[in-house]
């Protein structure tokens, strides 16, 4: 079965695959020697992809091979067309590189930071009981002394419904209802 090519840029991708998508731009056509480019950026990161010419379109293909070396993250991007000495910006937005799990040896933590940071805050609970909230803790590099049970309370709540939101997203990008209900006991 051949694989249809999207349209438009993707909103997120996994490392190690071949990621494929064309771009039509009426107004710079490949045809007429635009060439289309993107530079997707964060902190840590770059990485670069020239489009080739597929009639007037322009074919953005990364290779299986180069895009395995794309580290996970949260990016930016910004297209933009050249042709000789013009350069004209059509095009911004960001993507979600997502690990390539197939790479990955035993003991890959998945959990989002929301989800690490409320596990750390139950077992706190867990072992110091009423207690948490004269403790002073670390996460994540964060320190953190809550003056109160209630404080210690409500920061956890909000850590709480934090993971509810992305554990709502994700059901809702695998087409599944968004739960109006705490997803995760309490």
């Amino acid at each position: 079965m051949a694989q249809t090519i999207p349209t438009i840029e993707p909103l997120e991708i996994t490392a190690g695959d071949t990621i494929a998508w064309t771009k039509s731009l009426s107004d710079f056509p490949a045809s007429d020697s635009w060439v289309l480019n993107y530079r997707i950026i964060n902190t840590s990161n770059k990485y670069d992809i020239v489009c080739t010419a597929s009639g007037a379109d322009h074919a953005a293909n990364v290779t299986a091979t180069n895009s395995a070396n794309y580290a996970a993250g949260t990016y930016s991007w910004q297209s933009f067309v050249t042709k000789g000495t013009e350069r004209y910006t059509v095009g911004n937005g960001n993507i979600v590189i997502k690990e390539n799990l197939a790479a990955k040896s035993a003991g890959f933590d998945i959990r989002t930071s929301a989800k690490k940071c409320l596990d750390a805050l139950n077992t706190a609970l867990e072992v110091y009981g009423k207690k948490a909230y004269t403790q002073e803790y670390e996460i994540a590099g964060r320190r953190m002394k809550f003056s109160s049970p209630g404080e210690f309370l409500s920061f956890r709540a909000k850590v709480q419904q934090e993971v509810n939101r992305e554990i709502q997203a994700e059901r809702i990008k695998n087409g599944l209802s968004a739960r109006t209900k705490s997803l995760i006991g309490l």
